[in-house]
């Protein structure tokens, strides 16, 4: 259950977080956002990698999203929570609001949200791409940082979370097709790190922290920059107290019941004998499992 937190914009010091190390950690595939931040809280253990750097100098297309997955994979991390700024496609879901979405939906172009290809082929099942199991803790951790914050923030639980390109944000033609489709919030960051996390092995979910309604809104022109910042400001607050419970619930649960372990059991369609050395040393903390070093 060793857990990490990927925090996005404006989250990059955790009220009550001890810092023990830093750990820079190097992939095939480059270098991660960042050191990975091991401390604790209460005695116990949390990993903490700033998405887009402590100095956030690294655009959402930009990040080297295999790289900040294998690294957390390397380091021995089995749970991952997302925290992520979001816009709003529906009415109903507020500034503010929180939302634990259940479904992605990929517009991104990046062809690099895979550990896979350069002579091994793998196809993990992303019909579920939520630990649901996760997921059940992120809105024990939400509802109860609700209470203790007497916040007035409503939580969401499931949804679709529309993956844009960014770093522009949507046309309103982009945002009314959306809305159309029945989407719910949209980010910049999460698809890639769900489809690595599934390829890993390592159970993941999202905490969206709404910050503003997306641009059909017929509002929207109003909403200045100073109210978005004071939004995600708000979002960091309480953001502060989820992570604790996160902490709390995670140590007082059992092991998770959930396949996203078992990912790969039945993904990889490569023949063993075709697996060579490079590719084994390569991807060793993703594939090890079922094709240990000869």
């Amino acid at each position: 259950m060793k857990i990490a937190i990927i925090g996005g914009s404006g989250l990059y010091n955790i009220e009550g977080f001890k810092i023990k190390n830093e750990v820079a950690i190097e992939t095939p595939f480059g270098k991660p956002s960042d050191k990975l931040i091991v401390g604790e809280i209460n005695g116990t253990e949390l990993v903490f990698l700033p998405r887009h750097n402590r100095d956030h100098n690294i655009m959402p297309s930009e990040l080297n999203h295999r790289a900040n997955i294998y690294a957390l994979k390397k380091f021995g991390i089995g749970t991952i929570f997302s925290i992520s700024a979001v816009g709003s496609l529906q009415e109903n879901i507020a500034p503010c609001d929180v939302v634990i979405p259940d479904q992605y939906f990929d517009r991104t172009k990046s062809k690099n949200h895979t550990f896979f290809g350069d002579g091994i082929v793998a196809h993990v099942p992303m019909a579920e791409p939520v630990c649901k199991e996760l997921a059940n803790i992120a809105e024990d951790a939400v509802t109860l940082a609700v209470r203790q914050t007497q916040s007035k923030i409503k939580v969401h639980r499931n949804g679709t979370y529309v993956n844009m390109e960014g770093p522009a944000f949507s046309t309103k033609a982009e945002s009314n097709v959306y809305r159309q489709l029945g989407m719910d919030i949209i980010g910049m960051t999460n698809m890639a790190e769900a489809k690595l996390a599934r390829e890993a092995e390592i159970c993941y979910t999202t905490i969206a922290m709404v910050t503003d309604y997306d641009c059909w809104h017929p509002d929207h022109d109003n909403v200045t920059v100073d109210l978005v910042i004071a939004n995600l400001l708000s979002n960091v607050a309480i953001s502060q107290n989820i992570i604790k419970n996160i902490v709390e619930l995670t140590k007082n649960s059992t092991q998770l019941v959930c396949k996203c372990r078992e990912a790969l059991s039945c993904a990889i369609i490569t023949k063993e004998e075709a697996v060579t050395t490079d590719i084994r040393e390569r991807l060793a903390p993703i594939i090890s499992k079922y094709f240990p070093m000869q």
